[in-house]
């Protein structure tokens, strides 16, 4: 064990190609070293040979006055340190190596910050106790350093004098760093710059919106799913997601909604999977499942759900931010994918949820996300691959006699513990587009539909009826009436009128 050789100089590693020739170390480094089956961290560490410090979107260049001690210990150090807490890395570690050198390595720096994580890290991660004794002495250190991760407020260990301020349970917990987009988002405050923009408008006007947004927002979740629900269904689920935060979230909640979502149960068994799961395609001659993401296993998730809930509220502590919340739970729901059918649905769910139970939105005022990810639905699409394509390359499968999948390896940490910084930005780039396009075009609709129709009202006496299909006419054709529409449902139109209301509703809706 204590041979290994950690450090070492290279081009590319793994396929990732390197900035510039340099040292590989951290965590990068322990992978290689003890052969881990574990999905690259998002950005790996190398000490630079030009004596530079910089960062890219997958490497942390550092300078050679950085260099660990080429062995476990000081790598994990340097680790820790710049890297932050990668817990399935580091569990996948201690499950590989002998209890007996971790205590050695504990006990060598007994009072150091990073051998006191290490020791809570080991004790919570394997519930199992080291043969050390309780610290008595020493200040109380942060788990995770929030220069680099999000953390909530946290309690004391006094085992290990760390404070546990990690967002998640042993079952469940993903985490997410801090980057530059998210810590402007953040500080940006954008619920408090939405409710100061809805605050101009009457309560009957945003009333109305709501409506229109809630039908949206539906109509959305399910065209990312690529079905094209009728009207009723759309305004059932619609109800749904208006009473999201009002009930805690639990597997039976969830189940409750899958059986709203679902219409026609024939041919899907409702409740948790029984069995393997993938989403995916089929070969065409031979019906082999071609997996783009591989399901957690079936008899993982009682334990997986259960972690998710009570993670949910650990995150509802005041200090850790709604939105960041949302993307940890409602991506670890889809990536477990509980269910045989309406994940994704469920996962949208959940994201209203959890912003309206931290009170982002106002519980019953719809918040139309699902809108602004069907705008983005190839972004929507690479956020969930950066996370399901890694996993392919260290789950086992075999295919079943039905088709399915069967996963022959343990899996169950890839969905406790996941980096969820990428779903974080995805997720805040949604919110900010849904307050700043979404709703304001929703908002200025009505209030242009209301000037247009005052002039109608003014003019011709039109029925409500008549009036919203004058407009929905006059939108599909560019602000014109076709000929169509002046021979029938508008026939007792004359020549002027028709041109007078035609430049009235160019000149409101299309401003020309």
């Amino acid at each position: 064990m204590n041979n290994k050789q950690y450090s070492f100089s290279i081009h590319n590693f793994h396929g990732r190609q390197a900035p510039e020739p340099g040292l590989l170390v951290g965590y990068a480094a322990i992978i290689e070293a003890h052969q881990l089956q574990v999905p690259l961290p998002q950005k790996l560490a190398l000490i630079s040979k030009k004596n530079r410090r910089y960062s890219t979107s997958a490497w942390q260049v550092l300078t050679p006055r950085h260099t660990p001690e080429d062995n476990l210990y000081k790598q994990l150090v340097f680790a820790l340190k710049y890297e932050g807490i990668n817990l399935l890395l580091i569990k996948t570690l201690f499950t590989h190596i002998d209890k007996d050198h971790i205590t050695n390595m504990i006990t060598s720096e007994a009072l150091g910050q990073y051998s006191r994580k290490l020791w809570f890290l080991y004790e919570w991660l394997l519930n199992e106790q080291l043969d050390i004794p309780d610290l008595k002495t020493g200040n109380y250190v942060p788990l995770l350093d929030q220069k680099l991760q999000y953390a909530i407020t946290g309690t004391n260990s006094a085992r290990h004098r760390i404070i546990n301020n990690l967002p998640g349970t042993r079952e469940f917990c993903p985490l997410i760093y801090k980057t530059d987009k998210l810590e402007a988002y953040i500080n940006a405050q954008l619920a408090k710059q939405k409710n100061k923009y809805l605050a101009n408008f009457q309560t009957s006007i945003l009333q109305r919106a709501s409506s229109f947004l809630l039908l949206k927002d539906s109509k959305a979740s399910f065209s990312i799913e690529q079905e094209n629900p009728g009207t009723n269904r759309a305004i059932r689920w619609g109800k749904a997601i208006g009473q999201a935060g009002s009930k805690p979230l639990s597997i039976e909640e969830l189940e409750r909604l899958q059986q709203i979502i679902i219409e026609n149960a024939r041919f899907v068994k409702l409740g948790l999977r029984k069995e393997g799961g993938f989403v995916g395609e089929h070969d065409r001659l031979t019906g082999e499942p071609i997996p783009a993401h591989i399901s957690a296993k079936e008899e993982d998730l009682l334990s997986l759900l259960n972690g998710l809930v009570k993670a949910n509220q650990r995150m509802q502590d005041e200090g850790f931010d709604a939105v960041l919340a949302a993307a940890a739970i409602a991506f670890g729901m889809v990536f477990i994918h509980p269910f045989q059918d309406g994940n994704g649905r469920l996962h949208r769910y959940i994201i209203h949820h959890i912003l309206a139970k931290k009170r982002f939105t106002k519980q019953g005022v719809i918040f139309p996300i699902s809108a602004s990810i069907l705008d983005h639905i190839e972004d929507y699409r690479k956020v969930l691959e950066s996370y399901s394509h890694p996993l392919l390359d260290v789950i086992e499968w075999e295919a079943t006699s039905d088709h399915n999948v069967k996963v022959v390896n343990e899996t169950i940490d890839f969905y406790r513990y996941f980096d969820a910084t990428k779903q974080a930005e995805f997720l805040y780039d949604c919110v900010s587009d849904t307050l700043n396009r979404i709703i304001p075009e929703e908002v200025n609709y009505l209030l242009k539909y209301d000037e247009f129709k005052a002039f109608i009202d003014e003019n011709f006496e039109m029925p409500d009826k008549l009036l919203a299909t004058l407009v929905r006419f006059l939108e599909q054709n560019e602000g014109i009436l076709s000929k169509r529409a002046l021979n029938k449902e508008f026939s007792a139109l004359t020549e002027n009128e028709v041109k007078a209301i035609q430049e009235h509703y160019n000149k409101i809706f299309l401003d020309v």
